[in-house]
């Protein structure tokens, strides 16, 4: 394993023991909402797309239990799943946590045996003895991949740890399930049951993981991956996102400028459908946040997002990130797969206009 550039976590990113962290980096997929109980042909499509590197965005498994016995056998039905176990073995993966495989839907720091499960998820994911990630406040992590010039710096944030609960819509008393069947019958887009949080204490992160998140945006780095569990972008899909905290997502767009931390692209799940969100305004450049979601699981409603500037795919997919190195001239092609291995949406940013 080449060594890790400075003030980037030393332990391996996967149960591979050579997860080349020295390699360059050209494909790299990830997904997110992959349910072990259902059918998961999905992987035919991945394997098939030969990725340097796979993340993992969260609800890897539905563990949806306090009972961490429960827990475990879930982790241990996907380890069986064919398609999965054959990804694992032939290509390095990293993995982050939702609130399906921390425990609970849509669950914060308030899930009470959240340490427990953390551990499961680290012993789960072959976090090696001595890593860093054994001793966090959640499972945050960050790896650097390939040489200076190419490098990859992958930043996996935990948004469920410490996130302060969250703040219910309030509807005067309505029935939620009725009112959102309502809408859609109208046709119109419906917004989730959640609200912005007013608290200027509220937080996704805590401040421990916010100290580390700014070491990290001093990293050496020509193309860094925020990948969140959550959408960072979308405004406002009433469901979860980082603009239920609204501080916190000031707090990062600002980090990226203060930082002047170039190459930044955000990738997320959660939503059980795929679309690219965009900003351009009071942004220290467009920020980009492709969502792919699910693996399996596949959500019939198309919340509103103001920043949405794609389709909707209400599919099983996975999305994708090819890297052509070319010095100045490098590009990133951002794209979303289906099932059938075939690309349904992509977009090329010059790695320039994220500076």
């Amino acid at each position: 394993m080449a060594a890790a550039a400075p003030g980037v976590d030393t332990g391996a990113p996967s149960s591979d023991p050579h997860p080349a962290l020295g390699r360059t980096l050209t494909r790299i997929g990830f997904g997110s909402c992959s349910k072990e109980s259902k059918p998961q042909p999905i992987w035919d499509a991945v394997l098939a797309s030969r990725c340097d590197l796979f993340m993992f965005l969260g609800d890897n498994i539905y563990g949806d239990t306090r009972d961490m016995s429960v827990l475990r056998a879930k982790y241990a039905k996907f380890a069986m799943e064919t398609g999965f176990a054959r990804l694992r073995a032939t290509t390095p993966v990293v993995a982050i946590w939702d609130d399906h495989d921390f425990g609970e839907n849509d669950a914060g720091a308030e899930y009470s045996p959240k340490e427990e499960s953390r551990r499961i998820f680290l012993e789960f994911w072959g976090e090696p003895a001595g890593s860093p990630r054994w001793d966090r406040d959640g499972v945050y992590a960050s790896y650097v991949f390939g040489p200076p010039g190419k490098r990859v710096q992958v930043i996996l944030p935990d948004l469920r740890y410490n996130r302060t609960p969250i703040v219910k819509l309030d509807l005067a008393g309505a029935d939620y399930e009725a009112w959102a069947k309502g809408k859609e019958t109208a046709g119109l887009l419906v917004p989730g049951p959640y609200a912005r949080n007013p608290d200027p204490q509220a937080t996704m992160l805590g401040e421990r993981q916010w100290q580390w998140l700014e070491r990290q945006l001093e990293v050496p780095a020509d193309v860094r991956l925020i990948a969140s569990s959550l959408q960072v972008l979308a405004d406002f899909p009433g469901w979860e996102a980082w603009i239920n905290y609204a501080r916190d997502h000031q707090r990062l767009i600002d980090l990226i400028r203060r930082k002047g931390a170039k190459g930044v692209v955000f990738l997320s799940g959660d939503t059980h459908y795929a679309e690219m969100s965009k900003l351009d305004v009071n942004v220290p450049y467009t920020l980009w946040d492709l969502t792919s979601s699910g693996l399996t699981e596949v959500w019939p409603v198309v919340p509103p997002n103001a920043n949405r500037v794609s389709e909707v795919l209400r599919e099983a997919n996975f999305g994708f990130i090819d890297i052509d190195w070319q010095g100045p001239s490098t590009r990133l092609k951002l794209g979303i797969v289906d099932a059938a291995g075939k690309t349904r949406m992509s977009w090329e940013i010059a790695l320039a206009s994220l500076a």
